[in-house]
């Protein structure tokens, strides 16, 4: 019996550890589109100097699951439940990673005058965000129905995402002297695409985590 609580509360760390792993990526991102909005260089330095904080704990998630599957030698349910944090954690990691390559558009982009007001990205940043809140929630909730949401609203920032590079195509053909800010904000918009693809994979695991089987929800 204490092995087996001791296992509990080391299995209720790795999910703390990984729930503040998206908070920090989650964070991140948010702080990267609002300084792009605000062309502000000096925020998106620091969201770049801070990546190490997100790489650091995903890295100590990774450590503990081995440590756990070590120690503990889990049964099939539990050892899917330690796998399938590592899985989110490598997800969730990615955002962070996104966030950073946003600074580094914000930072390529500089003062420049903006070519259009950006409204759009935001837009889809925002809804890419709440689809990584949700995916973590209904991972901390075991909740599949919540999950399988996900897949629809990953459909809307396709969407979104294919509408503002034909915009963006569009803008290049009219301003082709600023063709580098447009690409940077091509960019962009495929960074915040593939935040909500990654929360789309965290979906998918929650599903695993509660079903055993595997459903792909990205076709």
């Amino acid at each position: 019996m204490v092995t087996r609580e001791n296992f509990q509360a080391e299995l209720d760390e790795l999910r703390n550890n990984l729930l503040q792993l998206g908070r920090l990526s989650e964070s991140a991102a948010q702080n990267a589109v609002e300084a792009l909005k605000n062309q502000d260089i000096e925020t998106s330095l620091q969201i770049i100097d801070d990546d190490h904080k997100i790489n650091e704990l995903e890295e100590e998630i990774n450590d503990q699951a081995i440590l756990m599957i070590a120690k503990q030698q889990p049964v099939a349910s539990d050892l899917r439940r330690i796998m399938v944090a590592v899985k989110i954690a490598t997800d969730v990691e990615r955002v962070g990673d996104f966030a950073e390559n946003i600074s580094k558009s914000t930072i390529r982009i500089g003062n420049s005058p903006l070519i259009k007001p950006l409204e759009d990205i935001p837009k889809m940043a925002e809804i890419a965000l709440k689809m990584l809140s949700d995916g973590l929630k209904a991972y901390y909730e075991e909740d599949v129905a919540l999950a399988r949401e996900l897949a629809e609203t990953d459909d809307k920032v396709d969407k979104m995402y294919g509408k503002l590079i034909q915009e963006l195509l569009g803008l290049a053909a009219d301003q082709p002297d600023n063709i580098a800010q447009i690409t940077q904000l091509s960019f962009v918009c495929r960074y915040i695409e593939r935040i909500a693809d990654h929360a789309t994979n965290i979906a998918e695991s929650v599903i695993f985590l509660v079903k055993g089987k595997r459903y792909e929800l990205n076709d």
